[in-house]
């Protein structure tokens, strides 16, 4: 049982695990050990709620396919069981990440002070500019 939260949990059974042999260079045992994870985890037929769902499949992520599936590889370490821990840990945090809602920007006017100083700076500027200028006699 993954817990996302206190109230959402994904069971095992939805979440695929495969061991699959890691990328890049290795020692003696580089042809024989199967320590990276391929974790796949289909959105559309989980328990999730529907609000989980809804905000996955919309989410932006080459994480996510076309179909709704969600497949992390996970081989940071050398070890197959800190690799699944990884790519669990990665997942739960894909799935709160498309869930926080961003505050919606309200559009802020300068205020009417703040203008008023802006043109007397701009007026002043622009009077110490004229008393360089050569003074025709």
């Amino acid at each position: 049982m993954l817990v996302i939260n206190e109230n959402t949990s994904i069971p095992d059974a939805e979440i695929e695990l495969q061991a699959i042999r890691s990328q890049g260079s290795g020692g003696q045992k580089v042809n024989k050990t199967s320590s990276a994870i391929h974790l796949r985890f289909d959105v559309k037929n989980s328990s999730l709620p529907d609000f989980y769902k809804e905000r996955l499949l919309s989410h932006r992520d080459s994480r996510i396919t076309s179909d709704g599936v969600v497949i992390i590889k996970a081989q940071q370490y050398r070890t197959l069981e800190q690799n699944r821990q990884d790519a669990l840990d990665r997942l739960v945090v894909l799935i709160k990440a498309a869930t926080v809602v961003n505050k919606t920007r309200r559009p802020t006017k300068p205020s009417r002070n703040s203008q008023k100083r802006r043109m007397d700076s701009k007026t002043k500027h622009s009077n110490l500019k004229k008393l360089r200028k050569k003074t025709d006699y």
